[in-house]
């Protein structure tokens, strides 16, 4: 299928924690940023893919709650398609609506990803990360856990999604078979922190050094708070278009889509990293967009806990596999680096409202292709990738999100 859809606008809100506002502001704020942006109107939009994880289990919302959030700021006929996988959920919808452009469906189509995380109490709000594996099988993830890392030597303290626990046992296997520290761990976090700073839009916006990120509370051994996401609000959107679309259009500053992939993993050993859902998939959206991992400028990786970026910069190609502590602790990964990683300040620092994450990292990277990061800006940035995953089976994400973008 030829890859010819663009991104004709983007938006997010502030992330953060917005206790005044709601799911329907939060939609109104990112769409009409992006129609803004690509100077559309909502009587352009064709058809629209609305991602979110948390509504229907934090407020009741099931079942229509695009149609009921799109409908209640104007959006009228055009088909509304309700997106719901995971933490991949805001790059899923977006995938879906670049395959629909893609196809000849639409010439103009929206993604919208949003969550409204901060509902009742914070245990109302872990609630939302419970069916994000196999429930039917509690006994098996227990089993995962400790054939990946052990589980229970190290707690931590406090309250805390099940998915430190998960991302816990990741870091610790990935730290027995490659060596990876604690330490470069800190280093990655300290970076993102420092990052964050120049964003306005970011949760967290304060610096923070190795030995702070170090001294955070524990959650689990090797992981502190200050390496993990937040709970966060916030929604963002994409207009995404095909030629004729953006020829009807005035103002666009359009980037194109190399490829945007969504995939599941493979039945593989643990410790078999070759095969892992990420490295798989960024072999296929790769090629499909006809660059490598060596043309990749910047890039925006699922960093739930610094861990994450670890990995994926490893499955991605941009580093060998077992080398990614050590790619961060070389300040290669840094603006100013080889290659940049997380400029957005990533999970750890700008947020992660479920559903609008991997439309956030794609706002980030769109600001990166045209110029207008700030001092954020990675010089010369001509092609960037975002890798978003979600949930957990078999020890690895359920699924995930690759996207590759180009100027």
């Amino acid at each position: 299928m030829p890859q010819h859809a663009s991104i004709a606008g983007i938006a997010m809100t502030a992330f953060g924690i917005h206790r005044d506002e709601t799911v329907k502001s939060l939609t109104r704020q990112a769409v009409q940023g992006a129609l803004e942006d690509a100077g559309a109107g909502l009587d352009d939009i064709e058809i629209a893919f609305f991602g979110n994880m948390g509504q229907g289990v934090l407020e009741g919302q099931h079942s229509v709650p695009g149609q009921i959030a799109l409908r209640e700021m104007g959006l009228q006929r055009a088909g509304v398609v309700n997106v719901e996988n995971a933490c991949a959920t805001g790059s899923s919808a977006f995938a879906m609506a670049v395959t629909h452009v893609n196809a000849g469906m639409a010439d103009i189509a929206l993604a919208v990803g949003v969550e409204k995380m901060n509902v009742g109490t914070r245990a109302d709000s872990l609630r939302v990360f419970d069916g994000a594996y196999d429930v039917s099988r509690p006994a098996e993830l227990e089993k995962t856990l400790i054939d990946l890392g052990g589980v229970g030597a190290d707690a931590g303290e406090g309250d805390r999604s099940i998915f430190m626990d998960i991302y816990g046992a990741m870091t610790r296997a990935h730290m027995s078979t490659f060596g990876t520290t604690q330490a470069q761990l800190a280093v990655v976090s300290s970076k993102n922190h420092g990052h964050a700073v120049h964003n306005s839009k970011a949760h967290f916006r304060t610096a923070m050094t190795v030995d702070q990120v170090l001294a955070g509370r524990a959650l689990g051994f090797p992981l502190t708070v200050p390496m993990c996401s937040p709970i966060t609000d916030g929604a963002a959107a994409a207009i995404v278009c095909s030629p004729e679309g953006l020829a009807r259009l005035t103002g666009a500053d359009p980037v194109r889509v190399l490829s945007s992939v969504i995939g599941s993993g493979v039945d593989r050993a643990l410790d078999d990293y070759e095969r892992h859902i990420t490295r798989v998939l960024a072999a296929r959206a790769y090629e499909l967009a006809g660059v490598g991992p060596g043309d990749v400028d910047v890039a925006e990786v699922h960093d739930a806990t610094a861990f994450g970026e670890v990995l994926q910069t490893e499955m991605l190609g941009l580093c060998e596999l077992g080398a990614g502590g050590r790619l961060a602790a070389s300040g290669d990964t840094t603006i100013g680096g080889r290659i940049p990683v997380n400029p957005s300040g990533g999970l750890e620092s700008k947020g992660h409202p479920l559903g609008a994450t991997g439309l956030g990292q794609l706002c980030e990277l769109t600001d990166q292709l045209r110029g207008r990061a700030g001092a954020r800006q990675v010089d010369g940035a001509r092609i960037a990738v975002a890798e978003n995953g979600g949930g957990l089976y078999r020890g690895e994400e359920a699924t995930a999100v690759i996207t590759i973008l180009g100027r």
